[in-house]
């Protein structure tokens, strides 16, 4: 949602210049200037598309590409989202995948950056992502993107209506399962064919009656393990919550828990004193457990340290540094997060995001903006813009803060030349999440790891699994003493580029059969997690374009279009719906490939951190993971399997190298009980190059399981795969 919701609705509405059909125009300029619309019908569109996002934007250019009409209605007054309003570090996954309108728009941005005269502030060769020799450039300014989205518009005489709020409760016309029309507070009516809910909200879907959820699952709804409660961050060591000496600390898993024991009280150690603020009392949860929160919103700031375009930090209306006690802490406990994310993005400017323990992230101040009226979410951004300002102006000013501190950020300060009609602040805040439609296909965490097939690929994604926090909650250490904590983290790598399945765009049949939803599309918690990126946007905008015109040419709802039609023609428009990496070097080997039941390191669970890496093959899948060769004695990869009862040889997948254990502990556990290997991975493995035999052995109707450990190790232990391959039944013992 945007810093201003609500504006006047006096100005007329405008729109582009129709060139396909005569009749259209003419109705559309008597919409546009009758002094009593209501005397005119108000033109049928082929597709409407109500946000004014990237992936509503990429949407309109590919309904006009197809030679159809279409309009968006557009509640923001810029265009592109937060590809436009400061995202300009693009979070992209494997590039290889971002295919179509999205390249398209990328590679658009490099052709600008490649006329030296734009380069005002710094030299092209100051700033290590812009490549000559690369078709396209993933970081860049908002002011740029967003004049590449309105040049988009104009190129093809998209009409777009700005600054127009749908009636959420009264302004869906529905006949029957289908949607008519759509109505804004202003009283202007839009009629279409098919529609789009490009925001990401998802006004419209549910204005429209279609379900939806908002919050965390819980791990058991779609038998995932990163959904829910996550109060020790997966497959990281957990924040011990204590100030450590020097030569111990380290910052709490993936940097943004707190690595200080940090009382949250305002009198330190005194409760009775109360909490400080932006800390709840509430119990968190356990883990698994499924609640309504959502991850934390914030905007991602441009900011600048060249003196010509640098506007100090302005002192926000309202400013109160008690606000920012616990920050104050965190520094004077020894934290300098507040060094990082200051991602570099041409002209000698950032793209600023949070980190660390205490940042950008508003943290729990967002749980009613889903559903929230427009006045409370107006009320709930400027609320978060406030915070935010007060942070950096606390950091810069205030006399408490340790002076490397207030030195780094006095060099810092608003871009002048960026969001000029705002005070040089972004138009969009960062809606991470908000409702997730739920349709026929809820897109879960066991799809993005290729647990599940996914059938009807419109598009792919490849980001890590990525919730910020949802909440800042009192812990306590085993003293019993508190200490503010955050919870809700997960960056987990999916193992890979995966395919995102057209069905999730849909919702189901029986609430609408005209409406597709490429933004809060049907997944859960933690799959939305690595789908919410803005280019995966652009290309479910643009393949769910295309299906809306199919399903007018086909003269079908949009669940039953003809798929392999769809198919085809997303791969003529430069779409990627599968992928293998055909510059890998090492060689990989698909599950499917190998003979009996496989279970891969993405199935596995684990114990302690085992980073992902495909560094060195061959390997199963993706790739595999590793101890680290640390915390020996801590760590514990568990495979198992459901097998049909009998003899099975067990295999173990590794990738060997110099650098590996000579001496990994693997358990098996069997229907005659368990039984001990030590596995050298230093030693190329016999079977291919990839597998190693463990033994011979007996399964019956408890699950199979093979167990790898780094206990007593003397090297990087490897966790890829193992493979259970039954054999003819014998009388001899288990090996």
């Amino acid at each position: 949602m945007k810093n201003i919701l609500l504006r006047s609705s006096g100005r007329r509405e405008t729109g582009g210049r129709w060139g396909l059909l005569i009749i259209i125009a003419v109705q559309t300029l008597l919409l546009i200037g009758s002094a009593t619309p209501a005397r005119t019908a108000p033109p049928v569109y082929d597709v409407v598309i109500y946000g004014g996002t990237s992936s509503a934007v990429a949407a309109a250019v590919q309904v006009r590409r197809m030679d159809r009409t279409v309009i968006i209605v557009a509640p923001d007054q810029h265009l592109g989202g937060l590809t436009s309003s400061g995202l300009g570090w693009t979070d992209t996954g494997r590039r290889e995948v971002i295919g179509g309108l999205a390249r398209e728009f990328y590679q658009r941005l490099k052709k600008h950056y490649d006329n030296p005269e734009v380069w005002v502030y710094q030299k092209p060769e100051q700033n290590s992502h812009y490549r000559p020799d690369e078709d396209a450039i993933w970081v860049f300014e908002p002011h740029v993107a967003e004049r590449t989205f309105e040049a988009w518009i104009a190129e093809h005489e998209i009409p777009v209506v700005r600054d127009r709020w749908l009636d959420r409760e009264s302004g869906v016309t529905m006949q029957g399962n289908r949607i008519v029309a759509i109505t804004t507070l202003c009283g202007n009516t839009y009629r279409g064919q098919v529609f789009l809910d490009a925001t990401y909200e998802g006004d419209l879907m549910a204005a429209a009656g279609v379900s939806f959820h908002v919050g965390r699952e819980a791990n058991s709804v779609y038998n995932e393990t990163l959904n829910g409660v996550q109060l020790i961050p997966p497959n990281r060591p957990p924040c011990l919550g204590r100030t450590l000496p020097d030569q111990q600390r380290r910052p709490g898993p993936s940097g943004h828990f707190f690595a200080y024991e940090v009382s949250p009280y305002v009198v330190p150690d005194d409760p009775s004193s109360g909490l400080l603020p932006r800390i709840h009392d509430e119990d968190p949860g356990e883990t698994g457990q499924g609640d309504d929160r959502i991850q934390a919103y914030n905007f991602r700031m441009c900011l600048t340290n060249h003196p010509d375009n640098r506007v100090p930090f302005p002192k926000p209306e309202g400013y109160d540094p008690l606000q920012y006690e616990l920050l104050l802490r965190t520094l004077q406990a020894g934290s300098r997060h507040v060094f990082g994310k200051f991602d570099p993005i041409p002209n000698a400017k950032t793209d600023t995001n949070n980190h660390g323990p205490f940042s950008t992230d508003n943290i729990g101040m967002n749980y009613d903006y889903p559903e929230a009226s427009y006045e409370r979410r107006r009320e709930i951004v400027q609320e978060h813009r406030q915070y935010q300002q007060g942070y950096l102006y606390f950091l810069a000013n205030d006399p408490r803060v340790p002076e490397d501190v207030r030195r780094h950020y006095n060099t810092w300060g608003l871009a002048a030349d960026e969001f000029t009609d705002n005070g040089n602040w972004p138009h969009q805040i960062y809606v991470r999440e908000a409702r997730r439609m739920i349709g026929e296909f809820v897109i879960t965490e066991n799809h993005l790891r290729r647990r599940l097939p996914t059938e009807q690929s419109v598009g792919m994604g490849s980001y890590n699994m990525d919730s910020h926090h949802t909440q800042r909650y009192v812990a306590y250490n085993e003293r019993g003493q508190a200490y503010a904590q955050n919870e809700g983290d997960v960056q987990v790598n999916p193992g890979g580029p995966y395919p995102i399945d057209y069905r999730a765009l849909t919702p189901k049949r029986e609430e609408c059969a005209n409406l597709l939803v490429p933004v809060c599309v049907s997944s859960s918690h933690i799959a939305f997690g690595s789908i919410r990126m803005e280019p995966v946007f652009m290309i479910l905008g643009q393949s769910a374009a295309t299906a809306a015109v199919h399903a007018i040419e086909q003269q079908t709802d949009v669940q039953g279009i003809d798929f392999d039609r769809l198919r085809q023609r997303l791969l003529d428009d430069g779409q990627v719906l599968e992928w293998r990496d055909p510059n890998r070097q090492v060689r990989n080997v698909w599950a499917e490939e190998l003979e009996g039941v496989v279970v891969d390191h993405l199935q596995a669970q684990f114990e302690g951190h085992w980073p992902t890496s495909s560094a060195i093959g061959p390997f199963v899948g993706f790739g595999y993971r590793h101890d680290d060769n640390a915390e020996h004695g801590t760590k514990l990869a568990r495979y198992q399997a459901r097998l049909k009862p009998g003899r099975y040889e067990v295999r173990l997948a590794y990738s060997a190298h110099g650098n590996r254990a000579s001496n990994v502990p693997v358990v098996i556990h069997h229907a005659d009980g368990r039984s001990e290997k030590s596995v050298n991975q230093k030693q190329t493995p016999p079977i291919e190059g990839l597998l190693i035999s463990l033994g011979t052995f007996t399964f019956g109707e408890a699950p199979a399981v093979v167990e790898i450990s780094n206990r007593g190790t003397d090297g990087h232990v490897i966790a890829d795969a193992v493979q259970f391959i039954p054999v003819p039944a014998t009388t001899g013992r288990d090996d």
